[in-house]
């Protein structure tokens, strides 16, 4: 008799989300990455980033476009080297994630998420972290977690306005190999 070892089912999240085409945003779309960044700057969700720096940190972001070229999401994944004496590698930061509110519900975050952690393994990173201002429910579902200032990268957390009351969310990854 042979048996195998019963393998955990993926989340309904994953087995029903659609996917969308995902790629790298270019330097030229800086002006556009902070378009879609307004309104979630005006709510408070997000800090005002200039477009000099959208410009400068374009290969950091991952985007998902409509048909008509226009952006429909985006997320930038921030490196920050380990700290002296921590003894863990490099973590990543999962920043400006925003859907277009047109494109809100129909799977666009998880799709730019799942490509985020994806891109995280590729890069060797063993944790990410990230802070949310709302509920951070798709977060949650992808398996982050509530988190305090002292697990994360200093250098990040000193940028954070705390005025803004941000909940800091962690994820632990597993390496490929």
């Amino acid at each position: 008799m042979i048996t195998a070892t019963r393998r955990p089912a993926p989340p309904s999240h994953a087995l029903h989300a659609p996917t969308f085409p995902v790629r790298t945003a270019r330097p030229e779309e800086a002006a556009a990455l902070a378009d879609l960044s307004r309104p979630f700057v005006r709510s408070g969700a997000l800090q005002e980033r200039p477009v000099s720096l959208y410009a400068a940190h374009a290969a950091d972001f991952l985007v998902t476009e409509a048909p008509d070229g226009t952006l429909d999401g985006c997320v930038g994944l921030g490196v920050h080297p380990a700290e002296t004496g921590e003894g863990q590698g490099p973590a990543g930061v999962v920043y400006n994630f925003c859907v277009a509110g047109r494109r809100q519900g129909g799977g666009v975050g998880a799709t730019l998420l799942r490509a985020v952690l994806a891109g995280a393994r590729t890069r060797s990173l063993a944790t990410l972290f990230t802070a949310t201002t709302g509920g951070g429910g798709l977060f949650l579902r992808f398996g982050f977690a509530p988190a305090t200032a002292r697990l994360a990268p200093i250098s990040w957390t000193e940028s954070l306005d705390p005025r803004r009351e941000a909940r800091i969310l962690r994820k632990a990854l597993q390496l490929p190999g």
